[in-house]
């Protein structure tokens, strides 16, 4: 099937599977044509790095998981880390996300909200210092 048939069955754009053969993560088939001719096999690869990107992991980690994916003597440890590891990078970005809103709040809470020019809001982006 061509790409257009493929990103209707994998549920992504076509762009993006381009952009996944670029990188090597899928190859299909070219008809005699040239053009790309994608197989079920391949359908079932894109959906599988659609559900991984969707849950986050880096395109780098897609590779991973798509070699021990296709590894039937893969140690499942292997995959276990790396979802582990994974989880630990949301865990951060989850606290960072946290630190931010509670600092923005805050910078809220210090804004009068008037008329007058001065911002606490900026003055903190501004790393404190005033405008001359």
């Amino acid at each position: 099937m061509n790409v257009g048939a493929a990103a209707r069955r994998s549920g992504l754009p076509a762009k993006t599977i381009r952009y996944y053969e670029d990188i090597g993560l899928i190859r299909p088939a070219r008809a005699q044509n040239g053009y790309r001719d994608y197989s079920g096999d391949d359908i079932h690869r894109l959906t599988f790095l659609r559900r991984a990107r969707g849950l986050g992991f880096s395109i780098e980690d897609c590779r991973q998981l798509m070699a021990l994916y296709r590894d039937k003597s893969r140690a499942s440890h292997d995959v276990r880390e790396i979802a582990r590891s994974h989880v630990a990078a949301i865990e951060e970005k989850v606290r960072e996300l946290q630190s931010m809103r509670a600092t923005l709040q805050t910078l809220i809470h210090a804004c009068h909200g008037d008329e007058r020019p001065d911002c606490p809001i900026l003055d903190d982006m501004a790393g404190g210092m005033t405008a001359s």
